[in-house]
């Protein structure tokens, strides 16, 4: 008899996502979660989306999306079909058959994990779970999170994962500013905690995305995304040292990957930059370094990436102090320096663990005065770490406004901007981006860092 009910509860949500009458919902309406809960609804599911922010949820009624993935036509477009609404009320979770979790993941001032948006998610879960319901986690995390946090908040409800519910982790794999790849065509990876918990990712997942990629385990998922940005937080290390060691020689680094890069085999490029930024490579690594605590093993590889990728904004710095005093003859302190783009890469306004944050601090550190241009950002928003900075308004980039400052600094290579009209206004431009380099353009008051 409880085999004949396992299997019912399976078969029926099985048979739900298949005829796509089950309801989505996901939590986390952000840069996650709002792109994925749109790619579902225009699969033909109904998606309620969820999130503690009021201010969002007004946005989302008025079809005004702020996720520069999601377009207000495509979210109107799924308004209007009735396939998608949003809201702060918890309590409709009990009407939804699959459930995505899409929340934050960072890590506290001494780089441990903070979880406590997964755990206060899955226990607001918990407090409407109901039989044949597909529990899904998609932020970033340590292997185990999803089994030993996720699957253990919510059987304390008394009810069993893979006889009632189900649960599975598929780590998000978002690009802000790619034009190439969304949320629809990138391949997903899925894992569930037993055989069919799996099947229902696959179907769930199968049918919004164009390729889905089963790994054998919640566990083995969750390294998959870690493995991904460990690999780029190292090779993103290895490069801006390089950029160290190089500079000292007269080397220009950017110079050498170009032609490195034309090796067809055995070489993939990477590129220095004034810091990491973003809410993957900075953090993600960080979250195996402390579970591998527990097994008493070093991740040396991944802790010294970090040291080196963590001191290249006053590596930076100290080559626009040592610019301008050879070129000017004016200390960083008496300086006026123009911090040119604010977001953590081009073309997107997105400022999570922005290198030129922390820029413009150091600079103000050692009495300068620093301002920001950025096309995508009108102002700095409220952040953990940089309170004081929060209101800063973006300047008009003029040419009399450029004149007035002893340095532009450029953190974040923006295609809109005109290069080759600042080059004429600037006294000096310290170029992190190699921007000028790509461009063509050559001047001798650019230096590169």
């Amino acid at each position: 008899m409880a085999l004949d009910a396992r299997f019912s509860t399976f078969e029926t949500l099985s048979k739900k996502i298949e005829a796509r009458t089950a309801r989505a919902g996901i939590i986390g309406l952000g840069y996650v979660g709002l792109p994925l809960a749109i790619a579902v609804a225009r699969s033909g599911f109904a998606v309620t989306g969820f999130d503690i922010d009021p201010k969002k949820i007004v946005a989302l009624d008025a079809r005004r999306s702020y996720i520069d993935a999601v377009t207000s036509e495509a979210l109107t477009a799924e308004i209007d079909a009735g396939r998608f609404s949003s809201t702060t009320d918890f309590a409709s979770l009990s009407d939804c058959d699959v459930i995505v979790i899409c929340v934050p993941t960072p890590l506290t001032k001494h780089r441990d994990p903070d979880l406590s948006f997964v755990e206060a998610t899955s226990r607001s879960i918990a407090a409407h779970l109901r039989p044949g319901q597909l529990i899904v986690l998609e932020s970033t995390t340590y292997p185990g999170t999803t089994d030993d946090i996720v699957k253990v908040i919510l059987e304390g409800t008394g009810l069993k994962s893979g006889s009632d519910f189900f649960v599975g982790f598929s780590p998000e794999r978002e690009d802000p500013g790619n034009q190439h790849y969304h949320t629809a065509t990138i391949p997903k990876v899925v894992a569930g905690d037993g055989t069919q918990a799996l099947s229902l990712m696959k179907s769930f997942y199968g049918a919004v995305v164009s390729t889905v990629v089963p790994v054998s385990s919640n566990a083995t998922a969750e390294a998959v995304k870690l493995t991904e940005n460990i690999f780029r937080s190292v090779n993103i290390a290895l490069v801006n040292e390089l950029k160290t060691v190089y500079a000292a020689m007269g080397i220009d680094v950017w110079e050498v990957i170009d032609a490195a890069k034309t090796k067809p085999f055995g070489y993939m490029p990477f590129y220095p930059g004034p810091g990491l930024g973003g809410h993957c490579i900075p953090i993600d690594p960080f979250y195996l370094t402390w579970k591998s605590r527990e097994y008493e093993l070093p991740t040396r590889f991944i802790e010294l990436a970090g040291e080196i990728n963590s001191a290249m904004p006053r590596y930076v710095v100290g080559k626009l102090a040592e610019a301008l005093d050879i070129r000017a003859g004016k200390a960083l302190s008496r300086s006026r320096v123009l911090v040119l783009g604010l977001a953590y890469k081009k073309n997107v306004a997105d400022i999570r663990e922005s290198p030129s944050l922390r820029l413009i601090e150091i600079i103000e550190e050692r009495g300068g005065k620093a301002d920001y241009h950025d096309p995508f950002v009108a102002e700095i928003p409220p952040t953990r770490e940089y309170q004081a900075l929060k209101g800063r308004n973006s300047i008009d980039l003029t040419p009399e406004a450029i004149a007035g400052y002893d340095a532009v600094l450029i953190a974040t290579d923006h295609d809109v901007i005109d290069y080759a009209a600042l080059s004429k206004s600037a006294k000096l431009i310290v170029d992190t981006r190699n921007v000028f380099s790509r461009l063509g353009l050559t001047a001798d008051h650019v230096i590169k860092a």
